[in-house]
């Protein structure tokens, strides 16, 4: 069926066909019936058990409105967002691109969302009118553009109050390009600042509840290799559970003479394959099994996901290959994981 549907698709403009994509995955998720994950070997990664090795990265539903749709497509986990504690439109348009010599997406979206409590209350519906998602939840939450880099911390906390009750992880977005300053969170003191707080604000927040929400703090794929060290070093210091690596990335591998490799944004699809696995293996060899590692970037078959796999992530996930494959791509990545 995607196969038919994809040229029509592919007519249009990315980010209409995005919205029209999304919203009938929105009306799949409300038809009767189970959500179920694909077949697959579960894993307990987090402390947290997923039916599968497979998740849908953060990006393609930003706010919430297809969690059910995107659960029936067989992934093993959703994550959501990212979400800004207040409500920003992103970027001006055109800020979405298609690639497809090469199997790629450029975004310069903004990290445009409805904001916090929207997708708050969006979730909680979910959850009032009986759920059917077997799949964990993962909310990604980051800062609003306007608020200033020394207050990011801030932002992060907000989101984490709003959205605690509904997540089963949060991961922490600090390396999306799109948003000035961002990365240079992944640093340093501010990277430990930020870790700090965070930490101390998930203690809180299950004192209150009762409920342990795992943290992922969500790499770029352009990290050298000294300051991939020094961040590991960072999230055992800080017992922080996972790490997600990798994000798009503002390099242009393979890519160079693609039409319209020249805009800013980040790159994400098959050319980034080379730098998660990389990423990965980086953050396995120093992680040593203390932090769990989801890998995601250029998967696009089962081999792509197997190699993420074999190079130390433990989960994977997938976007740009889901526009590019279609829903079979989940079933087929689904199967892996054993051994």
């Amino acid at each position: 069926m995607y196969e038919l549907m994809r040229p029509w698709l592919f007519a249009l403009d990315a980010e209409r066909s995005h919205v029209l994509g999304l919203n009938a995955l929105a009306a799949l998720g409300g038809l009767p019936g189970p959500l179920q994950p694909a077949p697959g070997p579960s894993r307990t990664v987090m402390g947290i058990r997923f039916p599968n090795v497979v998740g849908v990265a953060a990006g393609l539903d930003k706010d919430a409105i297809a969690v059910e749709g995107l659960a029936r497509l067989g992934f093993g986990h959703v994550e959501v967002g990212t979400v800004t504690p207040r409500p920003q439109p992103g970027n001006p348009q055109p800020r979405l691109f298609r690639l497809p010599e090469a199997s790629a997406l450029i975004n310069r979206m903004g990290f445009n969302n409805d904001g916090a409590r929207a997708v708050a209350a969006r979730l909680q519906r979910l959850k009032d009118r009986g759920s059917r998602l077997a799949a964990p939840l993962g909310v990604n939450i980051g800062k609003n553009k306007d608020t200033p880099i020394e207050r990011a911390v801030d932002d992060y906390l907000a989101c984490m109050d709003a959205l605690h009750d509904s997540a089963d992880y949060f991961a922490v977005n600090l390396s999306s390009p799109n948003t000035p300053g961002l990365r240079d969170l992944q640093y340093g003191e501010p990277l430990k600042a930020l870790l700090g707080a965070l930490k101390a604000r998930q203690a809180e927040l299950q004192s209150r509840s009762g409920r342990h929400v795992p943290l992922c703090v969500k790499l770029a794929p352009d990290l050298a290799e000294d300051d991939a060290a020094t961040v590991a070093e960072a999230l055992i210091e800080f017992e922080v559970e996972g790490v997600i690596a990798g994000n798009t990335t503002v390099t242009r591998p393979q890519v160079a003479t693609v039409r319209h490799a020249d805009e800013a944004g980040g790159l994400s699809g098959a050319p980034l394959a080379p730098l998660s696995r990389q990423l990965v293996a980086r953050l396995r060899e120093r992680l040593q099994g203390r932090v769990a590692i989801i890998g995601v970037g250029g998967i696009l078959s089962a081999a792509d996901a197997q190699a993420l796999l074999d190079a130390g992530a433990d989960l994977v996930q997938i976007y740009t290959g889901l526009i590019y494959r279609g829903p079979s791509l989940v079933r087929a990545v689904a199967r892996l994981g054993r051994g």
